[in-house]
């Protein structure tokens, strides 16, 4: 159960030190940022806080606390993706209506060009 538990640990570390230096170097915008960084917090919290976990793991009704961890580590990241999907989502929505007004904006030049070649 420790060795799982410093693995966690290690990589809530990792993923820490990614989000941050991501945001350090503009490859990821702040606002995205913080939903990593809430979960890399959490997962570091709840593997070195045993007392939290042992209690988590009672109330989801799961004998092993390294399971807990792992069942709300799934569900935290299941979550962010969810909440990026409909981010993406919402973009390509943008962009096609973004596309549409270029498009209208290129018609409507060619069309004052073609008057003023009339």
């Amino acid at each position: 159960m420790q060795h799982l538990l410093n693995v966690a640990t290690v990589t809530s570390v990792l993923l820490l030190v990614l989000v941050l230096a991501s945001v350090r170097r503009a490859h990821i915008r702040v606002e995205y940022s913080v939903s990593w960084l809430a979960a890399a917090v959490a997962l570091l919290l709840l593997s070195r806080v045993s007392y939290l976990l042992q209690a988590i793991a009672k109330i989801l009704g799961v004998t092993s606390a390294p399971l807990a961890l792992l069942m709300i580590a799934g569900a935290v990241f299941l979550l962010i993706f969810f909440r990026f999907s409909v981010i993406v989502s919402h973009l390509r929505d943008d962009n096609v209506a973004l596309a549409q007004r270029v498009a209208i904006l290129e018609y409507h030049l060619q069309t004052i060009r073609d008057h003023g070649n009339s």
